[in-house]
């Protein structure tokens, strides 16, 4: 029984941090895409 729960626990473990890696690279490419549009437009005005 004591297995049983370890092993559940750490499943749960390793699912909540794939979760959180994948929202950090959501993150991070939504604001390299706004970086980058900023960047298109900033070379448009000049």
């Amino acid at each position: 029984m004591k297995t049983l729960c370890a092993a559940l626990a750490l499943t749960c473990v390793f699912l909540a941090g794939c979760n959180t890696m994948a929202g950090a690279g959501k993150d991070l490419q939504t604001g390299g895409q706004k970086l980058e549009n900023s960047a298109d437009n900033a070379k448009q005005k000049m």
